[in-house]
């Protein structure tokens, strides 16, 4: 009978021990944060982007219409002149000279044309009574049409030296920006030689270079640009001219975009065009590549199907339609607008597994530490 007492004590003894360690909670499990992203769809876009300068559109090469020896410089890089100032001058001795010996080869011309005038009227007096023949009269009359025809080369002669002298005064034809001056003073420069340029600051352009493979999808495209001094001001800008033929060396084509509305830009800044054309086709949504997976050789997604209002959710696996590719983006379709995608961890993510969104995590991890 006591022996039955002691095993009923030891098997009590067990039991409550057996209920002590079953009156643990079990352990809770731990979700896996990852990062998502929202799919949304819009129509399928090609852009391109571009890097090019802002050029004026119009630029004139000015240059002295007589060569010679540069005595002055009067403009430098950056100075704004109006029409008619001076830019530069030349020696003008010689063409002083010139104009001075012409000058008295007119003043020549003209006696010997008063001379050959007189002569012929003198003539035309005595053929009157017969006392001159008729052929010296025929020559009197003909050395006076060849001085007055010598007189007036002669004027026409002083006319273009006093020109010349003229042009050894370099003036803007037109107002504008300085931006290159290839003279010195002492430099002996040719006629024509192109010695300060000067651009029109009131049409500033963007000139790009289009690749050849870009070139029909360009040609349809909408425009933006920024500047690299700006780049928070963007401004929409057109087309205005496109080369006809790519450039030898580069292959290119040559594109000068003008701003969609008047707008002051710095000649020679750096800027950036992007080209955007929408694609005949379904509506794609841009996803981060690191979100992109395979399933039996074809791409697919990790999807979150969340769990009610809690920032938690199951993980699942969708195939998806690859459209393209857009800078660090791909273009796809198949998942539900609004799916909730993984961008982080693709490689940990499993058919249900339980998953924490990563902005429930900071927060919690947020509350904890200000605990």
């Amino acid at each position: 009978m006591k022996a039955l007492f002691a095993l009923s004590a030891v098997a009590m003894t067990v039991a409550s021990l057996l209920a002590a360690c079953g009156s643990h909670a079990p352990a809770e499990e731990t979700l896996r944060p990852v990062r998502t992203a929202e799919v949304r769809y819009d129509d399928a876009r090609d852009t391109s982007g571009y890097f090019g300068s802002v050029q004026a559109r119009y630029e004139v090469e000015q240059a002295f219409r007589v060569g010679g020896k540069v005595m002055e410089r009067r403009v430098d890089v950056g100075q704004t002149v109006r029409e008619g100032d001076i830019l530069a001058v030349l020696d003008d001795v010689d063409y002083q000279l010139t104009e001075q010996a012409t000058q008295q080869q007119l003043e020549a011309a003209t006696s010997r044309a008063r001379q050959a005038e007189s002569d012929w009227r003198r003539l035309q007096a005595l053929k009157l009574d017969g006392s001159v023949a008729e052929s010296d009269e025929e020559h009197a009359q003909s050395e006076l049409l060849t001085s007055r025809a010598a007189a007036e080369a002669e004027t026409r002669k002083l006319a273009l030296a006093r020109n010349q002298v003229k042009y050894t005064i370099l003036r803007a034809s037109s107002s504008g920006v300085v931006t290159s001056v290839r003279l010195e003073v002492g430099q002996v420069v040719a006629a024509g030689q192109p010695v300060v340029a000067m651009a029109n600051e009131g049409e500033p352009e963007i000139v790009v270079d289009v690749p050849e493979a870009h070139l029909t999808a360009f040609k349809t495209a909408r425009y933006r640009a920024w500047l690299a001094s700006a780049p928070e001001d963007r401004f929409e800008v057109v087309l205005r001219e496109l080369s006809a033929q790519a450039a030898a060396q580069t292959r290119t084509y040559h594109a000068r975009l003008k701003p969609a509305t008047p707008r002051t830009l710095p000649l020679g800044a750096t800027a950036t065009l992007v080209a955007e054309r929408v694609s005949s086709g379904p509506p794609v949504a841009a996803i981060p590549a690191s979100a992109i997976t395979q399933s039996q050789g074809q791409p697919a997604l990790w999807a979150v199907r969340r769990s009610g209002a809690e920032p938690i959710g199951t993980a699942e696996l969708i195939q998806v339609t690859v459209h393209g590719y857009r800078n660090d983006d791909i273009l796809v379709s198949g998942p539900p607008a609004g799916a909730l995608i993984v961008t982080a961890g693709v490689q940990k993510m499993a058919p249900g597994l339980k998953v924490a969104l990563l902005s429930s995590v900071r927060s919690e991890d947020s509350g904890q530490a200000s605990r």
